[in-house]
């Protein structure tokens, strides 16, 4: 039996088998998602999306879906599942039996006397799709036609019928090549069958509905064209492959392809080896560069969650030196002390107090194998470039005081992680002494220290010891409540914010911290009672007024939510190391427990991976995008320090 597997009676389900996806990516940033029975419900599903530089240099959706139908006897049954405003045709999802995903995702369809299994998969490189149909059982001549849905449209627009796309065809090797529009590649799509037909018959389908982008308050219609439909006989044991790629297969042997492509797959067999699974899908590599994705379907970059998700990730690596091709890549987009936070079309944004910090606690883990000294050499002058920068003052609003302490500028919005803004409205407004911010400071302070120690750098430690020292007494004395046993989240105007959140568990849980065992342990005994889910954080005590336990509505209504209790998962790595500090490595076993907790999201939204955020209430349902690397490496990173403490 299958690690990931859903059965029929979940299958027909429409309500449990839409709200559950899948995703697969290549390196060159590519990527493939759907529902787990084929049908899509968000304007980011397809196929085949690939990124389009000559365009936007964003994800463009080129092949949206295939729908297939078996023909026996002159009888036909469309295999395909498509929802409209009001109704679904075809119905498809009645001939599903089986679906799994442990290499690769499998259904499986009864149809009468015909059992036919669909496997599909996106190739490693180039961009490519492969869609593999196997003949288990037939009783009669069967033959398979299949139809391709286009869309050539970027990811976060919809398509709709118009008289500008070109509805002609070219001949290839066993298939043919498209292009809907001008400035667009050719899509080749081919068969492994050489007597496979080809019936061109251009026609909009107009009307498919994303109730899943209605739900988020946005456009939910679609209109996708057909240019034709592909038929070819299949035998009892044989298999056919549809291939979709933006280049030509010359050598139409796709079932060698398809083969070589299956070993290179981490095995979904285990909770463990998914995550490994996921967590290798969000390295992106092209010629002249390395970055990490922030999350599937359409969270691209991001600087802060490159830092954060890095350390975990790296166990999954694809490939040899990606990790220092991502230092080496990020390092050369830095502006001054600033490394990007994100991309907005071809504008470069540094708009975060605490990216640059996190690369303090990023980089231990990514210079593993090299001593101090090496790493002090190598970056060295980046960590002094960012921590002068930090202490001269940062023209976005940051600037250290006397005490050692970094001060936001209450003008400056949204400069942390819990950044949400919508109609020009910040909605969790975190300005002055920040927790995590000073927090990050302190660990880079110290950290820095350590390495010039190591490399004997007399000058940088004689600049920086006694900062370091200030910094310690100051966090203690502007943000330890003793009475309430626990950190302001932030300081404005000398009045401390109180509200109960997982920033002080962040500064609880990095390498270097002001806090003693006891403060850590009080902070955690009421983490554990306020914020602690079986998925997570919450980013806000239910107890709190401003508390928002549901996420769901249009976006600004998800705005509001989304750092006001929503469960956020990436912060239970810092709490796993916080835990360490306090009860060493005989009190691990809660630990254990939550990371075995984890599971059954596996098979909540995201199928073999975990989601960007849950809601604050219980069930805590699974929202956001469903696949995060930081949410992947913190719960890896977490796996890291079981595996660590075990072993010693």
């Amino acid at each position: 039996m299958a690690y990931i597997q859903f059965d029929k009676t979940q299958l027909v389900n429409l309500e449990y088998s839409l709200n559950r996806e899948m995703v697969r990516s290549n390196l060159s940033g590519a990527f493939s998602c759907t529902s787990i029975i084929g049908c899509n419900t968000r304007k980011y599903h397809g196929l085949l999306i690939t990124r389009q530089p000559q365009l936007d240099g964003d994800h463009h959706v080129l092949l949206s879906q295939v729908d297939e139908t078996v023909i026996q006897r002159d009888a036909e049954f469309n295999l395909g599942v498509n929802k409209f405003a009001d109704h679904f045709y075809p119905k498809g999802h009645k001939y599903i039996r089986d679906f799994s995903a442990d290499l690769l995702p499998v259904l499986t369809y009864r149809v009468g006397g015909v059992l036919l299994t669909k496997e599909t998969m996106l190739v490693s490189d180039p961009d490519m799709v492969l869609i593999r149909y196997t003949l288990v059982e037939a009783r009669s001549v069967t033959r398979l036609r299949i139809q391709p849905f286009l869309a050539f449209r970027n990811m976060h627009e919809l398509s709709k019928a118009n008289a500008y796309h070109d509805t002609s065809y070219e001949e290839t090797t066993q298939g043919i090549r498209v292009r809907m529009y001008d400035g667009y590649p050719w899509i080749f799509m081919q068969l492994s069958e050489e007597l496979a037909k080809y019936n061109h018959h251009p026609k909009w389908h107009h009307g498919i509905h994303y109730f899943q982008e209605e739900e988020r308050g946005y456009d939910a219609s679609e209109d996708l064209l057909v240019p034709g439909t592909f038929e070819a006989e299949i035998h009892k044991g044989k298999s056919i492959i549809f291939c979709v790629s933006a280049s030509e297969v010359p050598d139409t042997d796709l079932q060698r392809l398809f083969d070589l492509e299956v070993s290179k797959r981490i095995p979904r067999d285990s909770f463990l080896h998914s995550l490994r699974n996921a967590a290798s899908q969000f390295f992106v590599v092209s010629e002249n560069n390395a970055t990490l994705v922030a999350g599937f379907p359409w969270i691209s970059y991001s600087g802060r969650y490159t830092w954060i998700a890095l350390p975990g990730l790296l166990q999954a690596a694809p490939q040899e030196g990606i990790c220092q091709a991502i230092l080496d890549h990020m390092v050369s987009q830095m502006e001054g002390p600033l490394f990007p936070e994100s991309y907005v079309k071809d504008q470069v944004i540094y708009n975060a107090a605490d990216t640059s910090l996190w690369f303090f606690h990023a980089l231990p883990y990514c210079g593993a194998g090299k001593s101090k000294p090496e790493i002090w050499n190598a970056y060295g002058e980046v960590l002094r470039r960012i921590l002068d920068a930090y202490a001269a003052g940062l023209e976005m609003g940051v600037v250290m005081h006397d005490n050692g302490l970094l001060f936001i500028d209450p003008s400056a919005d949204a400069l942390t992680w819990m950044n949400a803004v919508s109609d020009g409205r910040c909605h969790t407004p975190r300005a002055g002494y920040v927790v995590e911010i000073n927090a990050l400071w302190y660990n880079a302070l110290h950290y820095a220290l350590e390495l010039a120690n190591a490399a004997g750098d007399d000058a940088f430690i004689s600049k920086w010891e006694a900062a370091a020292s200030r910094t310690a007494e100051a966090f203690i004395s502007t943000f330890w409540n003793e009475e309430a046993g626990y950190l302001a989240d932030y300081v404005l105007h000398d009045v401390p914010n109180m509200q109960i959140r997982p920033n002080q568990v962040i500064a609880s849980g990095l390498a270097y911290t002001p806090l003693n065992k006891f403060q850590i342990k009080s902070i955690l005994d009421l983490s554990a009672h306020e914020l602690l889910t079986p998925r997570g954080l919450r980013s806000l005590s239910p107890q709190d007024p401003q508390y928002h336990g549901r996420y769901q509505g249009d976006a600004f209504v998800r705005d509001a939510a989304y750092h006001q209790g929503t469960v956020w998962l990436w912060p239970l790595g810092f709490y796993a190391h916080a835990w360490h500090k306090v009860y060493g490595a005989d009190g691990m076993v809660p630990i254990q427990k939550l990371f075995q907790e984890l599971e059954p999201c596996l098979t909540e939204a995201g199928v073999g991976t975990l989601s960007e955020i849950y809601e604050g209430d219980p069930p805590h349902h699974a929202r956001g995008a469903i696949s995060f690397a930081p949410s992947l490496g913190e719960v890896l990173r977490m796996h890291s320090l079981m595996v660590e403490v075990r072993s010693k």
